[in-house]
């Protein structure tokens, strides 16, 4: 079987060493990869959103599937262009996928269907917006609606804020057009948790949980970045929260998106907030969360590639989706500065030594091949994945092998799991 990967990231790497894995796949082909991915696959010349492209070479390498990574080649319609040639492809097309591409929709979405989530309104026009907030409470938090690599949201504390935020997103538009129309929503606390699962069409399967790490500095200080790192399970998950999820949430979010003529194929990414008045519904989205699935994948008992095809195939009822009884925890390195201004091409030493060392990780995030060997070729560099016994024992074996690993302006928070220690 021939398997083509769509992507770049940390992710893609994991998502290539799960289908590794798989007794089924003979060949793994990743568009366009990394050095670290580059290990298992081969590595193509052409980049996500050249879909005509990447269509015509799973036509003529007859590729068996297509698993999606991304979320722009998903809310651009890269499925779509897939089935329309009859091609075997994994992941939402693009009405569904508009889950993760809109957030005015997906808050409609659960304003219609009662999904938990916090009070909103909808902008399209600064000034309505500007009016609204003069009366608004603060804390706040402001969301372009569309993508912006998980970082068009941003929390105000002050009206004075507030306004800077409309002129950032709206006006100065620093996210692009995912700043055309605004959510503004009620600012909720509480324990976050990531919920991956399996969907399709009908059936939902839930992953393991995990918990991501945004910030960019230690304590949760600094700007949003595309995550520092994330353990997995949450203790803060329990039985009592899985199954007010299950009840509220999961299955009904697949069924809403039903209703609407939008079925959903694909990974549905539950990001959630667990308040004093139960879970709500922070986002979703469209595909495995980064790097969610660098905790998530490796704890997976399953073949990837069979709760993948069930899912492409509507039988994931059939699928008994299992997760080893241990805990991971995976610590970004990224380059210093990241996510405003940073230098690459730094040579990086050590990665050997993951080769032989059962139950770690190291996935390729930002990473180029050259003629000195591996070097830096982006703001997040390296996921460091190790597993332990229970979260305090993966924590201690994640940050000793940092370690092991070297480049100029290495940079990581140290305390990705720290909350562990309060559970």
């Amino acid at each position: 079987m021939k398997v083509l990967i769509i992507g770049s990231g940390g992710r893609e790497h994991a998502i290539a060493v799960a289908v590794a894995k798989s007794p089924k796949v003979d060949k793994i082909y990743c568009a366009p990869g990394n050095a670290g991915i580059a290990q298992l696959a081969e590595c193509l010349d052409i980049s996500a959103m050249e879909f005509d492209k990447l269509v015509d070479f799973a036509k003529a390498e007859k590729i068996d599937l297509t698993i999606v990574g991304m979320d722009d080649p998903l809310v651009g319609g890269i499925v779509d262009a897939f089935e329309a040639e009859g091609l075997r492809v994994f992941g939402p097309r693009k009405n569904a996928a508009i889950l993760e591409g809109s957030k005015a929709f997906s808050k409609d979405l659960m304003k219609k269907y009662n999904i938990p989530t916090a009070g909103y309104e909808n902008f399209e026009d600064a000034g309505k917006a500007l009016e609204y907030l003069e009366t608004a409470k603060f804390p706040i938090v402001l969301k372009a609606d569309g993508l912006a690599l998980g970082k068009g949201v941003l929390i105000c504390n002050t009206l004075e804020e507030a306004k800077e935020g409309v002129q950032s997103i709206m006006m100065d538009k620093k996210f692009g057009t995912a700043g055309n129309t605004m959510v503004v929503e009620e600012f909720m606390t509480g324990r976050e948790v990531s919920v991956l699962s399996f969907v399709d069409g009908k059936t939902i399967k839930t992953m393991t949980s995990a918990q991501d790490h945004k910030r960019a500095g230690d304590g949760d200080t600094g700007l949003n970045t595309g995550g520092m790192g994330t353990f997995s399970p949450s203790p803060f998950y329990t039985e009592e929260v899985d199954a007010f999820c299950e009840k509220y949430v999961y299955q009904a979010t697949v069924d809403a998106m039903a209703a609407e003529g939008r079925e959903f194929k694909g990974i549905i990414f539950f990001g959630l907030m667990l308040t004093e008045e139960g879970p709500k519904v922070l986002e979703y989205n469209a595909r495995f969360g980064d790097p969610e699935a660098q905790v998530v994948l490796p704890r997976m008992k399953n073949d990837l590639v069979e709760v993948v095809e069930a899912c492409i195939d509507g039988t994931l009822d059939q699928i008994d989706l299992q997760f080893e009884d241990n805990a991971a925890v995976c610590v970004v390195l990224a380059s210093q500065g990241y996510p405003v201004s940073y230098e690459k091409g730094f040579v990086i030493n050590g990665l050997e030594k993951f080769d032989d060392k059962e139950g770690y990780y190291v996935f390729h995030a930002g990473t180029k091949q050259t003629s000195e060997g591996i070097v830096t070729n982006g703001g997040r560099v390296l996921g460091v994945t190790a597993k332990g016994k229970d979260l305090k024992e993966a924590r201690a074996n994640a940050y000793e092998a940092i370690k092991l690993v070297e480049f100029d302006n290495k940079y990581y928070r140290n305390d990705i799991g720290k909350a562990i220690d309060e559970a």
